[in-house]
């Protein structure tokens, strides 16, 4: 095999090895929103392996192992921190109920097999990244580096000023619409995917690392038109009548400021 061939070989056996463990103990605890905490963790070992398997440019390949780590241990611990022990979420009950007896065969391929398929093309940046020695690491990545630190920063303070809105009694019922959540909706979101455009352009120094931008194109399309800002858009719409208020005054995504309602 060739250097990108066994990383990404070694990284999908990795990935499929993982999502069906992950599906057993579902299976054990009844509870198939743990595929959520598992998101962040997948992508951290697909960094590991991909590291293992690789001999590229040594910065390079650091940077890329040590910048997913961070990312994917922290949203896998917050996910974890705030899921469980609190039920299945919704959207998995309401499969639940759906498919029966079923259930347990169907979330294996519509729940766990294709989360795998999306981290396996997400983590492209990270896995091809890795492999070659030339060029060496420059002015691109730094770049990336950059793009990073912004989307762990909107990310993780988004995460925790909503944590925090979410402990006070007083704001049971209200939307959020202080500290980052004032310029944009889903600072989280912006976040995450900052982060993702930042790994794919400290990758994209390399010509394969190029390729891999369909990693971050993925992710954002994902976060903006999928299951992300859109969907939790549409449910906050249901759930808290003044949320238009904000959708009207507030950036759906690209953190500006706000307008005037």
């Amino acid at each position: 095999m060739t250097g990108a061939t066994l990383v990404l070989v070694g990284s999908a056996v990795a990935i499929i090895c993982m999502m069906l463990c992950v599906w057993a103990i579902s299976l054990v605890m009844r509870d198939a929103s743990i595929v959520d905490i598992a998101w962040g963790s997948g992508f951290v070992l697909v960094a590991w392996v991909s590291y293992w398997l690789s001999d590229g440019n040594s910065t390079r390949s650091l940077l890329l192992l040590v910048l997913t780590t961070i990312w994917g241990a922290r949203l896998a611990f917050y996910l974890a921190k705030r899921n469980l022990g609190h039920g299945e979420d919704f959207r998995y009950q309401s499969m639940r109920r759906k498919h029966g007896d079923r259930f347990p065969i169907v979330s294996l391929y519509t729940v766990f097999a294709l989360q795998g398929v999306l981290m396996w093309i997400v983590s492209l940046p990270v896995q091809l990244g890795q492999v070659r020695l030339d060029p060496s690491f420059g002015l691109l990545g730094v770049l990336g580096v950059l793009v990073w630190c912004v989307g762990m920063f909107f990310e993780a303070v988004g995460d925790a000023q909503l944590a925090r809105f979410k402990r006070n009694p007083n704001n049971k019922g209200q939307v959020m619409d202080t500290g980052l959540w004032r310029y944009t909706r889903h600072p989280n979101y912006f976040g995450d995917s900052c982060v993702w455009w930042g790994l794919g352009l400290i990758a994209a120094e390399s010509a394969l690392g190029k390729i891999a931008l369909i990693g971050p194109v993925l992710m954002t399309v994902l976060l903006v038109r999928v299951s992300g800002a859109a969907l939790l858009d549409k449910i906050m719409l249901k759930r808290k009548p003044q949320y238009a208020d904000y959708v009207a005054t507030t950036s759906g995504f690209i953190p500006r400021r706000p307008k005037k309602n």
